[in-house]
């Protein structure tokens, strides 16, 4: 048989028909006759090409690249497009280019971070509306409700966060009210970390402490339990037996945590106001019964009020990210870790930028 060398006719209106064979014997010439093809060549032929391999198709495919040609419109004899196919699927996985630093690059990096903060936003609103219908959904057929699931969440989001959730709102507490008591100590008016530590807790640290933390255990969790069942097909395999995967792993987490997180934004506050106590007890040398008495009278309750109605809005972001994020592993270990990383950042982020748009709009009506 001849081995016919690879070679290209090129037609005025820019078609260009490709023969020979095209496989790694011939790399220099296939190099050669492609960087001789005419600038206006927009159509490509290749079924009359004898033979191609890997090489061949390589080859095609950095062409059209340069030439900014759509490969989708290369034509291939039938029993070729098995391994044009199979090449096009795996040529991307080559290493990443170095990363440019220049001011365009960043341009570009900032606009595709744009783009992809934009589409998640509108995923995440569309998860929440899917929700909100499947909840409605559900207080009309109570049959749907997995108590048993719930519940296990409840245990899992609420009790076992307690000891952390104490602790933590505990110490800022004291760490408040022994800064307030350096500042007011300056005009003697330690008297007044009282109210301090009341508002500072009952308002925003209370609510937005158990929230910051409930989004770097939990919407993790929910993430990487969801995630690591799409990756085993098991979500696929739940739409398969005609079961709605939003009834049985979005819902019960979700409801749990909107019912746990106001009870542990409770419990921080009550914690909070210990440390408070604390520190004015043995820092300030206020004694007990005359920081309680200083907490009982400027207590408000629209204050508890305002930091309780936060904390369900706050569960139902932070449930709904990481369920959402779950859902949306690519089947892979690193796409598990990428996800379960993308929950945590977003659910703190927006918990912090509604936090302080409701503590902003509350101060506008005068609450």
């Amino acid at each position: 048989m001849i081995d016919t060398a690879p070679s290209l006719d090129a037609d005025p209106d820019g078609r260009m028909v490709l023969r020979g064979r095209w496989t790694l014997s011939h790399a220099g010439e296939i190099g050669e006759a492609l960087r001789e093809a005419p600038e206006d060549a927009h159509e490509v032929d290749a079924t009359h090409i004898e033979r191609i391999d890997s090489v061949g198709v390589l080859q095609l495919l950095r062409f059209a690249h340069r030439r900014g040609i759509d490969f989708e419109q290369f034509r291939f004899r039938d029993d070729h497009r098995a391994l044009v196919a199979a090449i096009e699927d795996v040529h991307d996985d080559r290493p990443a280019k170095k990363k440019e630093y220049g001011f365009a690059a960043a341009l570009g990096r900032l606009g595709y971070a744009m783009v992809d903060n934009g589409r998640e936003i509108m995923a995440l609103i569309s998860f929440l509306g899917e929700n909100l219908i499947k909840l409605m959904r559900l207080i009309k057929e109570p049959s749907r409700f997995r108590l048993t699931p719930t519940v296990a969440h409840m245990e899992q989001v609420g009790l076992d966060a307690v000891p952390l959730v104490v602790l933590l709102s505990f110490l800022v507490g004291a760490v408040i009210a022994f800064l307030g008591s350096t500042i007011l100590a300056e005009f003697g008016a330690q008297i007044f970390v009282v109210e301090l530590v009341n508002i500072a807790f009952l308002r925003e640290f209370g609510v937005l402490l158990t929230a910051i933390i409930l989004a770097g255990r939990t919407a993790s969790a929910f993430t990487a339990q969801i995630g690591a069942m799409v990756s085993r097909e098991e979500v696929d395999a739940i739409r398969t037996l005609g079961l709605d995967p939003i009834d049985l792993l979005v819902l019960p987490r979700v409801i749990a945590l909107m019912v746990m997180l106001p009870l542990l934004t409770f419990l921080a506050m009550v914690a909070g106001l210990a440390g408070g106590l604390t520190v004015g007890v043995f820092s300030l040398e206020i004694p007990p019964q005359g920081y309680l008495s200083r907490m009982q009278d400027t207590f408000e309750l629209r204050h508890m009020l305002v930091g309780l109605s936060k904390a369900p809005v706050f569960a139902l972001l932070i449930a709904l990210i990481g369920c959402l994020e779950g859902l949306q592993v690519e089947g892979t270990a690193q796409s598990v870790g990428e996800r379960t990383t993308s929950s945590v950042v977003q659910a703190i982020a927006l918990v912090i930028v509604l936090d302080a748009l409701a503590a902003l709009w509350f101060m506008e009506l005068g609450w």
